[in-house]
Parts: structure tokens; C-alpha cells; sequence
């Protein structure tokens, strides 16, 4: 194979063109998508893809970007996708996103001209250690920069071009798919997976340089409602029950130091109450269930039971229900029948010196449900970090080293077929 020179690769001049446009998704909106501005970005990749000649080219009206890039090869090559998301989170602001190159970064707090209180550090970012000569993008202090996940875009966009204009290096038939909505949990609601016309994929949406994620949460969300009794407080001894005070005494029982997204990592799952709402009468309490192991959410889900029961028999006349809801499954279920899809992609990384680290990701990504819709998809990294904070930033050479991986895999599925 071919040295590239990953300078060569120019996915930073797209990104800083895309960041410009504000795509942060809503999760209070039920429109597909939930925000039509998504699609104002999604136009400008058909218009740009269309330009590099890929075929196919598609927006459709739920938001989702399809085009293809034909083989160039005479063998029978499995068809591959590259997925990223255009949506920006709803965390924190993504309007009037202005991008700030820091370069030649020598290790020295990064400051941000409209926010003098914000500081990058390497003490409090200690990725940026290794970045030292790299040249650093971040915002201007007033957004976050929209690395999550317009790197990705970006870097999938400058590794089609580079195939375009580099014929020599054979590929079997590629597809790219950038879907809307994914920071509200709905990126593959819409994914017309015939449309797609894939066997196997990867998501570019990781973090750090070289991580490759076969390993996800699995995830529930469990709604659980309280009924209570409402009486005029003038008049409520041993007649009211107030349902806010009986999911109160509910989140109150259940662990504190343990199961709790801040008392766990690496592998540990937790049960996590995400919202509340409601008055007296009725109070309602959102979870988020997570765990690598699927079979524990089932466990999570009868100790919230458990505890309501012996909570809610202290308040006769109040009652509950429970839902539990699927949401996605750890990936590595799937891709663990089909390890030449990971393999490629450690050995891409390996050729262009760069030292793989497959890893688990405490969440998920497009490519958890991907995966168990029959396109096996584990996630790489993009180089973005700090993600859905003002903070968030992403080195110029570390979005290159991705796009040189999305081209090398490609190159080697060929060579494999």
C-alpha cells in the first residue's frame, strides 16, 4: 500500500465551514427532523458530494444524507459505509458558531477572546498533551464548536475526495450516510437500510486518536409514575400523599454509592434519574438504564420496582406504574460474529503509524443500533473532545489521521476480497 501523506487530506477547511452552520437538534420537537435547520448543512454535502462525482445522491425528507462511490475494483468487494451525524447537541449553544485556529499549540492555556473566564488546560485536558506542535480548533467562548460531529462529516467528505482523485487506490463500493438527530437519540430512526445498500459499516464519531469502540452500553429508559392524593394542605393531616415527595423518597432509596453515574466507570452500569416532573397528585420520574451487560438492565428495572413497592406501601391510597423502554444494545454482541469488520479497522490504523486501542464507550452511537438493524458498525475516532461544552475542540492533525483511516480501510477491504 501507498504511503499517504496526511497532509494531503484536507478535512479542516470543510470543517471550519460547517461548524458556521447551526445544526443543534431539539429533543422537545417531534418533527423529523426535529430541527429543520439540520437540513441547511445536509444541502451544502449533497451540493459538495455531487461535485466530487459519487453517485446517488440523495436528501431525504426525514434528513438523512445517502450517496454512493462506485468500485473501482474487478473483485467482488463487500459494500462499506461511513456514517456521521450533522446535528450539534442541545446542551449548549450552536448559533453563530465562530471557529478559532490555535497553531503550533506549545502547551500553554488555550484562552477564548469572548469568554476571558474560560481556560484550556492540559492539567484539566490532559489529551492535549499530546498535541503539542498540532494546531487546535476551538470556538470563540460563546458556543461549543461543533466537533461532535461535524469532524466526522468533514473527515468523511475529505476521504471521498481523496479516492476520487486518487484512482490508483482500488476500493469495492462505498457508501456514505450522514443521518440528523443522533444528540437526541433518534440518529437511525429513519435509516432506509435497502436505500443504504451496505453489508458492514463504521461510524466516525470517537474521540481520542487511534480508539476504536467495539463496545457499547446496552440502554433502557424507565418511566415511573406516581399517583398520589391531593387534598388542600389547610386540611391534609393523614389525608394528603403528596407524589412528589413519594418519588423523592424513592430516588432517596435507591444506591448512593454504587449504580450511580458518578460513582462508577470502566465497566460498571447505573441507574440514573434524568428528569422529574409533576405536582402533588401525579409526579413523574425519568431513568436512563445502562449497563455492558444487557441482562443487568432487567435487574436495574426490578430494583426501581422494588424499591417503589416499599416506598409507596408507607402511603396508602397513592399508587405507580412502570415502563421500560428499549433503547439500544452493546454493539459488540453483534460484532463479535463478524470480527473482520473491527480487524480491518485496527490494521488501518496500524499501517499509517498509528497505534490502535480498541476500547468500550460509556454510551452509545449510531452504530449500536446499526449494528442489530444487520449492519455491523463499530465506531472510530473523529479527534473530537470536550464535546457539548464550550471547551470542545479537535486537532487539525489528528482530523487528518482519521480521514486517511475511513481511505485506508476502503483500501483494504479490497485487497481482502
Amino acid at each position: 500500500m501507498d504511503k499517504i501523506e496526511f497532509k494531503d487530506l484536507k478535512p479542516e477547511g470543510r470543517f471550519l465551514k460547517y461548524v458556521r452552520i447551526d445544526t443543534q437538534s431539539d429533543p422537545s420537537s417531534e418533527s423529523v427532523p426535529s430541527t429543520e435547520k439540520q437540513k441547511n448543512l445536509s444541502r451544502l454535502l449533497v451540493e459538495e458530494l455531487i461535485e466530487l462525482g459519487l453517485t446517488n445522491v440523495e436528501l431525504d425528507e426525514n434528513g438523512y444524507t445517502y450517496a454512493t462511490l462506485p468500485s473501482n475494483s474487478d473483485k467482488q468487494v463487500p459494500t462499506i459505509f461511513f456514517c456521521s451525524h450533522v446535528d450539534t447537541s442541545p446542551d449548549c449553544s450552536g448559533t453563530n458558531v465562530s471557529p478559532v485556529v490555535h497553531e503550533n499549540f506549545n502547551g500553554s492555556p488555550i484562552l477564548f477572546s469572548n469568554d476571558p473566564a474560560l481556560k484550556l488546560t492540559t492539567e484539566a485536558h490532559p489529551a492535549l498533551l499530546d498535541q503539542l506542535g498540532n494546531d487546535i480548533i476551538t470556538a470563540d467562548g460563546t458556543t461549543l464548536l461543533g466537533a461532535d460531529n461535524k469532524a466526522g462529516v468533514a473527515e468523511i467528505m475529505a476521504a471521498m475526495e481523496y479516492l476520487v482523485t486518487h484512482p490508483e487506490i482500488k476500493h469495492g463500493t462505498v457508501k456514505v450516510l450522514f443521518t440528523p438527530d443522533e444528540e437526541i437519540g433518534r440518529g437511525v430512526d429513519h435509516v432506509n437500510v435497502k436505500k443504504l445498500g451496505a453489508d458492514f459499516g463504521y461510524t466516525i464519531d470517537g474521540e481520542t486518536l487511534g480508539h476504536i469502540e467495539n463496545e457499547t452500553f446496552s440502554a433502557d429508559s424507565a418511566t415511573l409514575v406516581i399517583y398520589g392524593v391531593s387534598t388542600h394542605p389547610g386540611f391534609a393531616k393523614n389525608k394528603m400523599k403528596s407524589a412528589i415527595k413519594i418519588a423523592s423518597a424513592i430516588i432517596d432509596n435507591l444506591p448512593k454509592t454504587t449504580l450511580t453515574p458518578e460513582t462508577t466507570d470502566h465497566k460498571d452500569g447505573f441507574i440514573h434519574p434524568v428528569q422529574i416532573t409533576g405536582g402533588i397528585e401525579k409526579c413523574t420520574v425519568h431513568f436512563i438504564l445502562r449497563d455492558f451487560r444487557t441482562e443487568k438492565l432487567a435487574e436495574m428495572a426490578n430494583l426501581i420496582e422494588m424499591v417503589t413497592k416499599k416506598v409507596i406501601a408507607e402511603f396508602s391510597g397513592a399508587k405507580f406504574e412502570l415502563q421500560i423502554q428499549k433503547q439500544y444494545r452493546n454493539m459488540k454482541e453483534v460484532l463479535v460474529n463478524h470480527p473482520l469488520v473491527t480487524e480491518i479497522a485496527v490494521e488501518a490504523v496500524e499501517s499509517l503509524g498509528i497505534t490502535p486501542l480498541l476500547s468500550s464507550i460509556r454510551g452509545g452511537t449510531d452504530g449500536s443500533r446499526l449494528s442489530f438493524m444487520g449492519l455491523p458498525c463499530p465506531n472510530i475516532f473523529a479527534g473530537e473532545h470536550a464535546f457539548h461544552s464550550k471547551l470542545e475542540w479537535v486537532s487539525v492533525q489528528d482530523m487528518q489521521k482519521a480521514a486517511a483511516t475511513i481511505v485506508r480501510i476502503a483500501e483494504l477491504w479490497e485487497s481482502k476480497s
